[in-house]
């Protein structure tokens, strides 16, 4: 089994001339009493996906309660970015050490006051089919408590700047193999594909329906490349898999990843970071479609930092979700902030 290839870093901008951009929006929390459970952020100690670290102290720095500016967010969820890996022994084990890295991050978070990492989503090769159980077994025993499931990053397109790491195809009968052994031992699947991948997604939903599947990053709408300037084409057909997705009932959806520069809003060029209006604006319309779909019971707004921290800042992109969610009613906000990713990683819902 070959390794997985880690990213290049996104952006060649300093870390300080970055977070000097992002501090020249500033804005309050809007409902800053509202409970928040984020299901997907990174840590990392090198230059990761972006081109800086983000270490534990970034992201309490993000999510701190103890900011007047501040939103809620009371847990949190990590998903695997091949931080810190084994670098000896078996190969198809290395990726634990990302869990064991964490997990003493995490426990350093209960007593902290501040935001908890609650929940561990490590990455395993599926090619393993069955045998991924192994892996499975070591991330269980790593994560002392924490441990939620397996990403496996799907995710390819021929257009060079979307480039992943080499993967199963999604209708390789191994691929479904571990998938299923992700279900059958109790555990979710997070699965990132580009939109054009949607149909097969959908198939692998069907093939495996006892495997909880979370679907991350709207689906991953594409809007770079031979992807501009055909946004309308390309909701129409996303949301025609969107829908075909929310059929099967052990999916859950991500919402989220809307400060990608993958998603064709290039703020990261902007000369001023976006508020949380003008982020909202485009996105407001292809959100409330989804939610229709599939539920405020199983749709999570997501912060994907620091990823998205190359479009806006925390707060600001927080904002951005409370704005597109004004509309809904106090329990369908709880879903979508909080109880609905509770749900899903077998977390404790609100009282």
């Amino acid at each position: 089994m070959t390794e997985p290839t880690r990213h290049k870093p996104a952006t060649d901008r300093r870390a300080e001339d970055h977070a000097a951009w992002i501090a020249r929006v500033s804005e309050t929390a809007i409902e800053p009493e509202l409970p928040i459970c984020d299901p997907h952020h990174h840590l990392w100690l090198d230059a990761g996906h972006t081109g800086w670290p983000y270490t534990l102290a970034d992201l309490h720095a993000d999510t701190s309660p103890g900011r007047a500016s501040a939103h809620n967010v009371v847990r949190t969820v990590f998903l695997e970015c091949h931080a810190e890996y084994r670098t000896d022994g078996p190969a198809h084990l290395r990726p634990v050490g990302e869990t064991e890295f964490v997990t003493a991050l995490a426990e350093q978070t209960v007593e902290s006051g501040k935001a908890e990492i609650a929940g561990i989503v490590g990455s395993a090769d599926l090619r393993l089919g069955d045998a991924v159980a192994e892996v499975i077994d070591a991330h269980v025993e790593a994560g002392r408590g924490r441990f939620r499931g397996i990403r496996y990053i799907t995710a390819q397109d021929p257009h060079p700047p979307l480039a992943m790491g080499d993967s199963a195809a999604m209708d390789d009968p191994q691929y479904l193999a571990g998938v299923r052994t992700i279900g059958s031992m109790g555990f979710n699947y997070d699965a990132m594909v580009y939109h054009p991948q949607l149909p097969a997604l959908v198939e692998v939903c069907r093939a495996c329906p006892d495997t909880p599947i979370v679907i991350d990053h709207l689906g991953g709408i594409l809007g770079t490349g031979p992807y501009k300037d055909r946004r309308d084409e390309i909701l129409s057909t996303w949301l025609s898999s969107m829908s075909a997705l929310a059929a099967c009932d052990n999916t859950f959806l991500k919402v989220g990843g809307i400060g990608m520069p993958m998603m064709g809003y290039r703020w990261d060029k902007q000369a001023q970071p976006p508020t949380s209006e003008e982020l909202a604006a485009p996105w407001a319309d292809p959100i409330h479609a989804v939610i229709d779909l599939f539920g405020p019971q199983r749709c999570m707004f997501e912060s994907n930092f620091p990823v998205d921290k190359r479009g806006a800042g925390y707060t600001v992109l927080w904002n951005a979700f409370k704005r597109i969610a004004a509309g809904y009613s106090a329990d369908e906000k709880r879903d979508l902030f909080h109880d609905a990713a509770a749900r899903a990683y077998r977390l404790t819902t609100l009282a």
